[in-house]
């Protein structure tokens, strides 16, 4: 591993990620040519298994996408297992890496000011049927607060516009809130872009932390190596000097235009669709064979891991200390990102709600639902996961809906207020916990009644009796199914 303090050692970046996923047998290569506005986005929502590069897009480009494509792959970048990931990432939280400044690095290559580039000739693709046009979803947006200095590096989409010219959709928090700074002194926001780095920036720039963090810190941390920043031309920011791409511009204050709609996390396209700022930039530097990021949004895709696994470590550390201590297994966020499982041993009776009330509130605006689950419940099988719901749950005491909570700007099914680009944007609902955990093993009478069922002889292999001819379809059993996780 990279000491924090060689600044000039071989980093980690997208090409040391490239080269992990192949060797993995995780990587597809596209060698046929794909347009970015009509198939791209088709064969990136079907791979959800496995990374995409695309090597032949137009104007010379390649790109990589669906990388990491689920929750396994996010688990090769942090050197985990699938199961231990959240735990493995919340230890990693603890520890934060200060960047340092280098002076030139591979993003420096080539160096572009206005008029020698075009986004409109990046392959930028078009994600869904409905979207207002190609977006930019892999872009990590760098800024300041102008009172303080502190920097935030975030997600935010960035719908092309023209050559120099993209819509941006700042959800409100930290960039938000640098902005409407900036705004209240009739100034345009400075903002960097990079595009294109080592997975786990990615996941830094996902993490909600205290207002004033540094996500490169966090990044650090998640590296286990100082990441290595470079000055921009242009504004007044810092960038990874390893990155494939940089966007140097600014966003005018007071200014708003026509944004949307986008094939978001949720697997909708409407939120936050309306008058939204604008970016203009004025320069672009890059890798001379720079390879693009591409992101794909909608339910479960690269866009939602990326968000799901810094959410669960986030809500697991947070867990760890309710109530003197639990008996916490590990954590899972749910498809759509609005609900986490909880897998945990409750000591005592309302231990599990205690919990649930926790990770409803925690950093994160995301968690409407909280489910608790006991050890024997595989949370990475949703099968399982219902089963749970309906036989471990009476209604009537198990589920608790708390009303008139603020929840996720994005969410779809709640009352929306204000509007996107405003002040007063957000969705005001009600957030539920369900307990679907058995009796504590205090109660050791009540809990024999949910001992679950194994067969004798656990450790058997079907492909040890089956016949030949009958072995390829043995092999093309899937490996995860109900109750697999009892018979190891």
């Amino acid at each position: 591993m990279t000491s924090p303090s060689r600044p000039d050692a071989h980093p980690k970046d997208m090409r040391t990620w490239i080269a992990q996923l192949e060797a993995a047998g995780e990587l597809i290569r596209i060698d046929k040519p794909v347009d970015p506005l009509t198939q791209m986005g088709s064969l990136l929502y079907q791979s959800r298994e496995k990374a995409l590069l695309f090597e032949k897009l137009p104007h010379g480009w390649r790109s990589l996408g669906q990388a990491p494509a689920n929750v396994r792959h996010a688990a090769i970048a942090f050197g985990a297992r699938e199961e231990t990931l959240i735990p493995h990432v919340a230890e990693k939280l603890g520890t934060r890496i200060p960047p340092v400044m280098v002076a030139s690095g591979p993003v420096k290559d080539v160096k572009l000011g206005k008029g020698e580039f075009d986004l409109t000739q990046l392959p930028v693709h078009v994600a869904g049927l409905r979207d207002g046009g190609p977006v930019i979803g892999s872009g990590l947006v760098v800024t300041k607060d102008p009172d303080t200095g502190k920097r935030n590096v975030s997600f935010h989409r960035l719908q092309v516009k023209g050559p120099n010219k993209s819509g941006i959709l700042l959800y409100p928090r930290h960039s938000w809130k640098n902005y409407l700074k900036y705004q209240a002194r009739n100034e345009p926001m400075p903002v960097a872009i990079f595009i294109g780095h080592y997975p786990l920036y990615y996941a830094a720039a996902a993490t909600t932390a205290a207002y004033g963090d540094d996500e490169f810190e966090i990044a650090g941390g998640f590296l286990g190596e100082a990441v290595r920043l470079v000055k921009c031309e242009t504004v007044d920011l810092e960038v990874p000097a390893d990155a494939e791409i940089v966007l140097e511009g600014h966003i005018p204050p007071h200014y708003r235009e026509a944004e949307g709609p986008f094939s978001e996390f949720q697997d909708y396209y409407v939120t936050g669709t309306g008058k939204n700022p604008i970016v203009e930039y004025q320069y672009m530097t890059r890798r001379h064979d720079a390879i693009f990021k591409s992101l794909q949004n909608g339910s479960e895709m690269e866009g939602c891991v990326f968000h799901k696994v810094p959410m669960g470590a986030t809500i697991y550390r947070r867990l760890r200390d309710v109530g003197g201590g639990p008996n916490l297994h590990n954590v899972m966020v749910l498809p759509g990102i609005f609900g986490v499982v909880v897998q945990m041993t409750q000591r005592y009776y309302g231990d599990a709600k205690n919990l649930l009330l926790a990770a409803l509130s925690s950093e994160y605006h995301h968690p409407k639902i909280a489910i608790a689950v006991d050890a024997d419940v595989d949370i990475f099988n949703h099968t399982e996961l219902m089963w749970a719901l309906t036989t471990r749950v009476n209604p009537e005491k198990d589920v608790v809906i708390i009303p008139g909570t603020h929840n996720h700007a994005m969410d779809a099914s709640l009352p929306e207020l204000g509007a996107p680009g405003t002040p007063l944007w957000q969705r005001s609902g009600s957030k539920m916990l369900i307990d679907a955990t058995i009796p504590p093993p205090a109660d050791a009478e009540a809990r024999a009644g949910f001992e679950r069922i194994r067969p004798h002889n656990p450790q058997l292999k079907l492909a040890d009796f089956a016949a030949d001819a009958s072995q390829p379809i043995v092999r093309a059993l899937a490996p995860l199914f109900f109750g697999s996780k009892l018979l190891r």
